[in-house]
């Protein structure tokens, strides 16, 4: 059986190490990496963010694209695409807004604390000098 192979049988369960992969396949390793893992999980507190793709898929299925949109917003036709990658609430509530609905079912891990309260973030206002 093929290294890989054998180690994903490992972490699902289905073989045990052998004398000769005991260093590698560890059984009981990957068990204690596993549950530090689900550890480091729960204080982080992660959420469900779509993914950059399917928020296109959303909009293509509303009969338009990510820069028809962003340019339809005054914005550069590329300007927009900064929001998948990255927080920035302005181009969260104009994608937002544009399927209908919060920026937070979008992108929970920006709007949710760790113990999963509303953090209010706010589209900052433009000051006419």
């Amino acid at each position: 059986m093929p290294a890989f192979a054998f180690s994903m049988a490992v972490q699902a369960g289905e073989a045990s190490a052998s004398p000769d992969d005991s260093s590698r396949y560890c059984k009981p390793c990957l068990n204690r990496h596993h549950q530090s893992m689900e550890g480091v999980a729960g204080m982080i507190n992660v959420q469900n963010d779509w993914h950059s793709a399917d928020i296109i898929a959303a909009l293509r299925k509303r009969g338009t694209t990510l820069a028809a949109v962003s340019r339809e917003a005054g914005l550069s036709s590329s300007t927009l695409a900064n929001t998948l990658s990255r927080p920035w609430p302005k181009g969260e509530w104009i994608i937002a807004n544009y399927l209908g609905i919060h920026p937070s079912e979008i992108w929970p891990s920006r709007y949710f604390d760790v113990n999963g309260h509303l953090i209010e973030r706010k589209v900052r206002k433009v000051s006419n000098y």
